[in-house]
């Protein structure tokens, strides 16, 4: 028992490496992203502007951010196409090392596997998460300027809310690189189980301290790829990996199909 532990917790350490170097990239990229909007905010905005003044660049803002939201599309297109394949090339290696324990009629089915539309949808929702940065920052400035006005706020605290849009904007870039690196490896992973009629999997964690609560008492578990567990009380439920900020994997169960 103590050594199938002590190889789960190898493999899991060697995932979550795998995962947070993928990670870190995908994140380089969009603080890059961030910082652009950030300068652009404090290139219009300071604490000693007037209520008039703060109205007026704020418009400006709102209208430049949504216009920059249009012109990076090719290059969220070419990030994202960029991290999902660097994603689907580790997934990929995986399985060609779990293939080597099966049939050349499995090893077939798996090579067939429909890996491409789940590919295609993860690109379509990255390139939409991406641009989304710029948008909901521009929807944020223009609601702390209506909000602020409406109470009677001073100018330099409006403008001081209006400042904190960056850093809010890039920890919600950082939400995105960590959790959409776990959700599309899971997602491939399911593609390519389900591809070779595998039907359950082991939930794994990280099984380090940062591991949520909820998902430590999942770790183990045998779950159906089509029944997702009930694994907090208020989210609907999910498969491993599939949530915000896990770093939790899937691990098919291969044993019946050798």
């Amino acid at each position: 028992m103590a050594i199938q532990y002590n190889r789960q917790k190898r493999a899991a350490k060697r995932r979550f490496e795998i995962a947070s170097s993928l990670e870190m990239e995908y994140t380089h990229q969009l603080r890059t992203l961030t910082r652009h909007i950030d300068h652009l905010i404090k290139l219009l905005i300071n604490v000693e502007m007037s209520e008039q003044e703060i109205k007026s660049s704020s418009e400006r803002i709102e209208w430049l951010l949504n216009d920059y939201a249009k012109a990076i599309n090719p290059w969220a297109n070419a990030t994202a196409e960029k991290i999902i394949q660097r994603v689907h090339k580790v997934n990929e290696t995986e399985w060609i090392q779990l293939g080597r324990l099966m049939g050349r009629e499995l090893r077939k089915e798996l090579n067939e596997a429909p890996t491409g539309n789940v590919t295609r949808i993860f690109l379509s929702e990255q390139v939409r998460l991406i641009t989304s940065l710029p948008l909901e920052a521009a929807k944020r400035v223009h609601e702390l300027t209506l909000e602020a006005i409406t109470e009677g706020a001073r100018a330099d605290e409006i403008a001081g809310r209006i400042l904190e849009t960056g850093r809010i904007t890039e920890k919600r870039a950082v939400l995105i690189a960590r959790t959409e690196i776990a959700r599309t490896a899971s997602a491939l992973t399911i593609a390519r189980s389900e591809s070779i009629g595998c039907t359950h999997y082991y939930w794994r964690t990280s099984r380090d301290s940062n591991v949520r609560d909820s998902h430590k008492k999942m770790d183990g578990k045998i779950i159906a790829f089509n029944d997702p567990p009930k694994v907090d009380e208020k989210v609907e439920p999910y498969h491993a990996g599939c949530i915000w900020n896990c770093r939790c994997y899937i691990e098919p169960i291969l044993d019946d199909l050798q």
